[in-house]
């Protein structure tokens, strides 16, 4: 038993004897009998026990108990004690009365009759540990009390009490935060005098409360308003009102819980935008694609052609969007978009040559050049300069106000034919700069073409240092020095990775046009780990999603077995495993070449590794 649950009775007698006697008839579980010879003696154990009935021998010595029944009277700790007199003299109405007037409750004869002491005692008990009880649930209560207020006043709700006239009763920190009013001045106010909603908020509002009102419902009810703080500034709530009620089933009060939802509702508002932009490019790039591949069949004049045009077109398109989701589709750099014809491979650094200043492009203005430059290389390598071995290209821009003006100038091939039919990718480079808002015009000299484009472009942050984008065209040369480092004694088994058929098809059929071997393919990470374990491969092909899951143990398998391999992915750099950032990427829609030229360089590298 804990020692808050033991009662303590006070026992005061001079004799020993008497002490003894009184021990044996009170003893009973959970009372702890408190013993003092004198006046004296009880004062100071009065001070440190929390006695609940004191026992006083009249006649003592000294101070007797009359006497300290007076003193104890006087202290707030001791003056609520009861007290029971215990006498040996005769009977007298004298000291009966001088005994309750010192504050007893009783006043009992030597000898004491066992019975009568136990059961008057035992009522002293009882009460004494009933009110240990209640004292012990107070704190309890308080406890759980201080616990609510404190999650109460932390939480990021308001909590507010309402009485049946709809005033504040009770107004928590939160709610202080949320909207602006002190408890101190919000206690006793409507919603209406402290001005919380706009006319049409507070009509719902009290609709709501109106219906909790009523006998039938159902006590509880939410809704979405918006309320205004104490300095005026709206925000957006979901109001939780809850109503109490008494035994009559009339309102007695009304908790009133709110949300503040602002942020979730910009969120929301800002995702349902980015949806319907998402669906409008997704739909205007399928759209864009359906009437490339429509024009490039209407002017291809087999399916191999067709093939490599539209190619070629959907890879610029994909290195475009590549280039502006690196960028969170904010715009591309002019320089970049140049740059990257030079990575495709398709032509010569040596033979194209290009500058200007550092121009910031639009999403869609990006996409336009994008398109334009790479129909300017495609025709140049089919039928301009590109297509001779001495024949030169060089791209020069300049800004004039608004209007970006682009010069592309061919050199080195004479007899081009200007009468000649007007192909698609002219017809592209036309319709691309009017839908920029410019022109486009070609003229013919005597040792090749000549493009003037005009597009207005909006007034963008120059671009970092052009520089970096130089670096890169470098990498057709380091591929090349690597790709004589392959060996040639037999063929090489390369494992394709990937989890659509389609793709995994055309990987395959590549992969066999330039000698390599299949290995395997594989369609799930159970499958991708079995062929590493057993087969024997040169260099791996692998996806950077397999049926929604993450290729890290794959990469990893691959990694311990020293196979070199090749993210081909429709992720970027970005989203695909921090611990391969080394290992090369292909990204989807790839061409045959470039799908190649990294298989054969993973493998060259590993090699020289």
């Amino acid at each position: 038993m804990a020692d808050r649950d033991i009662v303590k009775f006070l026992i005061v007698d001079d004799l020993e004897e008497n002490l003894v006697a009184l021990e044996a008839l009170l003893r009973r579980d959970g009372l702890e009998l408190i013993r003092a010879r004198s006046g004296a003696e009880a004062l100071e154990l009065l001070l440190i026990h929390d006695i609940c009935l004191a026992l006083l021998d009249v006649q003592m010595p000294g101070m007797d108990g009359f006497e300290l029944a007076e003193v104890m009277r006087g202290p707030e700790r001791t003056r609520s004690i009861p007290i029971i007199f215990l006498t040996a003299l005769p009977a007298d109405e004298t000291r009966r009365f001088r005994g309750y007037e010192a504050g007893a409750v009783d006043y009992l004869q030597k000898p004491i009759d066992p019975i009568v002491l136990h059961n008057k005692t035992g009522v002293f008990f009882e009460l004494a540990r009933q009110r240990n009880s209640l004292r012990a649930q107070t704190v309890k209560l308080n406890q759980a009390l201080n616990l609510i207020k404190a999650h109460t006043d932390n939480s990021p709700m308001a909590f507010i009490q309402l009485d049946c006239q709809f005033r504040v009763t009770s107004w928590s920190k939160g709610a202080e935060r949320m909207l602006g009013w002190p408890a101190k001045d919000a206690i006793g106010r409507t919603f209406a005098e402290l001005e919380v909603f706009r006319q049409r908020d507070e009509e719902q509002f009290a609709s709501l409360a109106a219906t909790l009102v009523e006998d039938d419902a159902s006590g509880r009810g939410v809704c979405e308003l918006v309320a205004r703080d104490r300095k005026g500034t709206l925000f957006t709530g979901e109001w939780y009102l809850s109503a109490l009620y008494d035994a009559q089933g009339r309102l007695s009060s009304m908790s009133v819980q709110v949300l503040d939802v602002t942020g979730r509702k910009r969120a929301e508002e800002t995702q349902r935008l980015l949806i319907g932009e998402l669906n409008h490019r997704v739909k205007n790039t399928l759209a864009t694609v359906q009437a490339m591949a429509a024009h490039t069949l209407r002017f291809s004049t087999d399916p191999a052609s067709f093939a490599e045009t539209f190619g070629g077109r959907i890879q610029s398109m994909s290195r475009a969007h590549s280039m502006l989701s690196a960028a969170t589709w904010r715009g591309a750099k002019l320089h970049e978009i140049v740059a990257d014809q030079l990575r495709l491979g398709l032509i010569d650094e040596d033979r194209f040559t290009y500058e200007g200043p550092a121009v910031y492009l639009k999403p869609q203005e990006a996409l336009h050049i994008a398109m334009i430059v790479h129909e300017l290389t495609t025709n140049a390598v089919k039928y301009g300069a590109f297509a001779v071995p001495d024949g030169r290209v060089r791209l020069d821009w300049r800004l004039e106000g608004r209007m970006l003006n682009l010069l592309w100038v061919e050199d080195g091939k004479d007899g081009i034919e200007p009468n000649a039919a007007k192909g698609f990718g002219t017809t592209l480079i036309e319709q691309s700069a009017r839908s920029g808002g410019g022109s486009a015009q070609m003229t013919f000299t005597a040792k090749g073409i000549v493009w003037h484009i005009e597009l207005l472009i909006e007034d963008m942050p120059e671009s970092a240092d052009p520089q970096s984008a130089l670096a890169a065209a470098n990498e057709a040369a380091r591929i090349e020095a690597m790709r004589n480092a392959l060996p040639s004694e037999r063929l090489r088994r390369a494992l394709i990775i990937e989890d659509e058929p389609l793709v995994a098809l055309d990987i395959a059929t590549l992969l066999e046009a330039d000698g390599f071997e299949v290995a395997g393919i594989a369609a799930s990470i159970d499958e991708a780990l079995t062929i590493i374990s057993h087969a024997e491969v040169d260099v791996a092909l692998l996806d950077g999603n397999l049926r929604g899951q993450a290729v890290d143990a794959v990469a990893s398998a691959l990694q311990e077995k020293n196979i070199p391999f090749v993210f081909v992915s429709g992720y970027g750099r970005e989203n695909l495993p921090a611990r391969f950032s080394g290992v090369p990427v292909v990204a989807k829609p790839f061409s045959d070449q470039q799908l190649i030229e990294a298989t054969k360089s993973a493998m060259a590298s590993a090699l020289i590794a």
